[in-house]
């Protein structure tokens, strides 16, 4: 195997590994974007809610029961490793918005790593055909 050979193989792992972080960040970004979804959609939620107010609660297997707000201003948020923390609306909002601008930020991150990742892979498969071509040309030399 030539030299060129070897480096074009080189070449093509290194596209391979690109490849497969691109689709790993890829499916984070898709992961990230559910979770703003979901964040925009509590906020909105608790933006509009007053007490009173009849809502879905959903019990799981797509099963729900209709239940009243007594107290809009008591609300349970997650605070992470599986526990939650009773807050006012006002302090879950906010608790949600941070949250939200952390996921922004990730997304933003992850983009610019994306766009990073795909000018190395354009830049390496141009190097590829300039070097595959050399060596068709090389091979076509005389006789």
């Amino acid at each position: 195997m030539s030299g060129s050979q070897r480096e074009l193989q080189q070449m093509s792992q290194q596209l391979n590994i690109i490849q497969r972080q691109l689709q790993e960040l890829s499916n984070e970004q898709e992961s990230l974007r559910a979770t703003r979804k979901q964040l925009t959609g509590a906020i909105d939620a608790l933006e509009r809610l007053e007490s009173g107010s009849t809502v879905q609660v959903p019990l799981g297997a797509s099963t729900y029961v209709r239940a009243e707000i007594e107290d809009v201003d008591e609300v349970l948020v997650a605070i992470g490793a599986d526990y939650s923390a009773e807050r006012s609306r006002d302090g879950a909002i906010e608790t949600l918005s941070d949250r939200q601008e952390i996921v922004e930020d990730r997304i933003e991150n992850v983009a610019e790593h994306i766009a990073e990742l795909e000018s190395e892979a354009a830049e390496l498969e141009q190097q590829a055909q300039r070097l595959a071509q050399a060596e068709q040309l090389g091979s076509m030399g005389p006789d």
